[in-house]
């Protein structure tokens, strides 16, 4: 499904559940030997999509331990981003010389708990939020808030090294309007988002990107979204 929201430059791949035998690089099972069963697995699968992404671009399998942050450490020449989440796994990967940085998040298609939302929400998303689902209360705008808030992070933090908080960025959606006609309501809906940044953006070829655009996807249970910056 992620590669719906992705350019085609971008290879992606996706897994469902963790049933796929994986044997890990040393490097990448010495980052998870104290991790729980679960997470090793979801770590194990990610790890899987991303090498299925490599093979598309035509580059070889490679360890992909964690970093300082928890980010994954890709080749030289590789821009790229992971998700996980209960009931699915994704790696989405590119060229630097066709997209400069990725962000991806998968999340469950459900409400956030209560009180999350004041945390990661400014004044004026909230207010659009309560605009969107009194429109189209089938989607889940506060957990599509925080995923791509989420994609946001990924994509800034490979351009510049720094955190980036939940109020730091402002995000606007637009949704796909369904095809006009009788009939039951769409099993998915998609649109786009725009994230505009409210600190300075990270200079790439001597523009500074003060706002990201994505896509994003409600289909099955999972919440989708995704930047690819490009350049």
């Amino acid at each position: 499904m992620i590669a719906e929201l992705l350019p085609d430059a971008v290879a992606s791949a996706w897994r469902r559940d963790d049933t796929e035998p994986v044997t890990l690089f040393p490097e990448e099972a010495a980052a998870v030997a104290r991790a729980v069963v679960g997470r090793r697995r979801e770590f194990a699968t990610v790890r899987l999509c991303a090498r299925l992404a490599l093979r598309r671009l035509g580059l070889p399998e490679t360890p992909l331990p964690p970093g300082t942050r928890g980010e994954p450490r890709w080749p030289h020449g590789v821009a790229g981003s992971m998700t996980h989440c209960a009931g699915y796994r994704a790696a989405a990967l590119a060229r630097t010389t066709d997209v400069l940085s990725i962000g991806i998040d998968a999340e469950p298609a459900a409400p956030l708990p209560e009180g999350v939302l004041e945390g990661v929400a400014l004044p004026g998303e909230q207010h659009r939020l309560e605009t969107l689902t009194a429109r189209t209360p089938e989607v889940p705008w506060d957990r599509l808030l925080f995923s791509a808030k989420e994609s946001v992070f990924k994509t800034w933090y490979p351009l510049t090294r720094r955190e980036l908080g939940f109020d730091e960025a402002s995000i606007d959606f637009e949704r796909t309007p369904s095809p006009a006609g009788p009939g039951p309501q769409p099993s998915a809906h998609t649109g786009t988002f725009t994230a505009r940044l409210l600190v300075p953006g990270p200079v790439t070829g001597g523009v500074r990107r003060d706002h990201f655009t994505g896509r994003w996807l409600v289909r099955e249970g999972v919440v989708l979204t995704a930047i690819a910056l490009s350049r």
